[in-house]
């Protein structure tokens, strides 16, 4: 099997606090691998050691085939970088920030000015190629932010957050076009607080949590190994709510858990179900939910790491706040 990004034994440690300590993690060429972890788990850091932006302390990282530390110019002519926050010039128009990144990789004028046409055709901003990105929706700068990584036609992609502080209509288009660009043959190292948007987008997923990888697999993979299926009801009746979930307790166990008046167990023995059933007949409670699903990436998570995603931070722990942004990586440096 070809692997277009693959970490063995990778550690990296800021002063005394372990960023990595001991990461292995493979992205097959023409995927998404999904990279989780509670905040301070060592995603970023794991991203900036591929993007050759810092020296892992130990162990060893390729991407496209070449190693990170003997032959970072060839690493970086490969890949695209988008961090957590769009870095587009905002008093350049739309046109005028492609084409410097053109420019910069060593584009002659004329074929930068045409690379940047397509880029902005393609992520649907060809009307406002003439302003300034500061008069950009939020979802216009992600999207122009997202089209100034691929000037270089990178091989493999490194998204950060990508999609941090959208709105679900603009977080559903980056999606799409991500989508597109993995149908052609580009890979993706995928970084995300929003456990949907893995769910959806990764072909693998691998959690850390302080700096170890503590479970890895395909979405449903995990979900089947660590989630099971989950039980959800709801009384008709709020003054039922404590009897209830009494009820789930004594029958399903003490994950239990109640929001509002919705009750949420994780099952992993198909009786439970019916036998709760019978137990609200007895008593005479009537619900006016009852449905036993499979888990979410989301109860995933909560069952590897023991809390829900966070939501995004500047800097990982042991990081500077300036640590959280990237600058823009390419063939010129």
């Amino acid at each position: 099997m070809t692997y277009a990004i693959q970490a063995e034994g990778l550690t990296k440690r800021f002063k005394e606090t372990p960023a990595l300590a001991g990461v292995d993690l493979a992205a097959r060429t023409g995927s998404v691998l999904g990279l989780l972890g509670p905040n301070g788990a060592g995603k970023t850091t794991a991203v900036r050691v591929f993007a050759t932006l810092i020296r892992p302390d130990g162990g060893r990282a390729f991407v496209a085939g070449h190693d990170v530390v003997r032959d970072p110019g060839r690493v970086r002519a490969a890949i695209g970088l988008t961090g957590q926050y769009a870095a587009v010039d905002e008093n350049l128009t739309g046109t005028e920030n492609l084409l410097m990144i053109g420019r910069l990789l060593g584009m002659p004028r004329r074929e930068a000015k045409a690379r940047a046409a397509e880029l902005l055709e393609r992520f649907q901003l060809s009307d406002a190629a003439g302003r300034a990105a500061k008069t950009f929706s939020g979802g216009m700068r992600r999207r122009l932010d997202l089209a100034a990584s691929l000037v270089g036609r990178p091989q493999i992609l490194f998204l950060d957050e990508p999609t941090t502080g959208l709105d679900p209509h603009s977080r559903g288009e980056v999606w799409d076009m991500l989508r597109g660009l993995v149908s052609e043959g580009v890979t993706a190292l995928l970084t995300t607080q929003y456990l949907e948007e893995a769910d959806k987008l990764a072909h693998d997923v691998v959690v850390i949590d302080k700096g170890r990888v503590i479970a890895e697999g395909t979405p449903d993979e995990l979900k089947s190994a660590v989630g099971g299926q989950v039980l959800q009801l709801r009384p008709v009746h709020a003054a039922d709510l404590s009897a209830v979930h009494a009820m789930v307790v004594e029958t399903a166990g003490e994950e239990t858990q109640s929001e509002g008046e919705l009750i949420t167990v994780p099952v992993k023995d198909p009786a439970v179900m019916p036998a709760i059933v019978r137990r609200l007949d007895s008593a005479g409670i009537a619900v006016s939910e009852l449905a036993l699903r499979r888990s979410s990436l989301d109860e995933v998570f909560l069952a590897l790491t023991g809390h829900r995603a966070e939501e995004p931070k500047e800097a990982e722990e042991g990081e500077s706040p300036e640590d959280a942004g990237f600058e823009r990586v390419g063939s010129t440096s």
